[in-house]
């Protein structure tokens, strides 16, 4: 692909550009997919650290949301590799608050490293998608990014947003998005896509919101801590 829509190091190419070839000379390749490792190959992408990328796959340069080009170390900052010291939010929770009480996680990447690895305790059977080395962890769906992507055990796909606060009507339409661009763009036919949202408080506007909505379900997390004495 490189070979013909970046030949140079000054050649530039997008994201629409990139699926359609892949569509044409690979289309069992989901549009997804090539999302997925548009952001991983990235080295200046944080959200790549969650693909664990080798730094053999230290290949492109993320202009913008849609452009891209060849990596080029003899100008570029050197490859994220690991997410120290990096804070990713997510583009629709900018405005997030910050916990007010103990009882909430400090920040959404610490609740969705937590829930990535059980998402279990959301029900029975529930796992994290993994797809060619791609995790469902902050899947990429247009430009935007799920919190975590998961399948149940009717191998349904869940789209798992999650809020650290109060949870507000508002991640209704932001919710319905990405379960159309799922459905659209990932899902194999037939296969149903739903919903899970997370938050430390679920405002009486969501429930209402959700309620007209088939596929969505709404969680509130609590934290405990338990204290062992340690003999010295």
């Amino acid at each position: 692909m490189l070979a013909e829509l970046a030949p140079g190091k000054g050649s530039i190419f997008t994201r629409d550009q990139a699926t359609s070839w892949f569509a044409l000379h690979y289309p069992k390749v989901k549009h997804a997919t090539v999302s997925a490792n548009l952001i991983m190959f990235s080295t200046n992408a944080p959200s790549r650290v969650h693909y664990k990328p080798r730094p053999d796959e230290d290949i492109l340069f993320q202009i913008d949301k849609s452009r891209f080009r060849r990596y080029d170390p003899s100008i570029d900052p050197s490859p994220i590799q690991s997410n120290e010291g990096t804070v990713t939010p997510a583009i629709d929770d900018v405005d997030e608050e910050l916990p007010s009480t103990p009882s909430e996680f400090a920040y959404e990447r610490d609740l969705q490293a937590f829930l990535a690895k059980n998402l279990s305790i959301i029900e029975p059977g529930l796992r994290l998608y993994e797809e060619e080395g791609i995790t469902g962890v902050e899947y990429p769906v247009g430009g935007r990014f799920v919190d975590i992507l998961g399948l149940d055990e009717q191998d349904r796909l869940v789209v798992v947003e999650l809020k650290v606060s109060r949870g507000y009507d508002r991640v209704v339409g932001q919710i319905l998005r990405y379960m159309a661009w799922i459905k659209k763009h990932q899902a194999e036919p037939g296969q149903d896509v739903r919903a899970v949202i997370v938050a430390r408080e679920i405002s009486t506007d969501l429930k209402l919101a959700c309620s007209m909505v088939p596929g969505v379900e709404l969680f509130e997390y609590e934290l405990s801590v338990d204290l062992r004495r340690v003999e010295i």
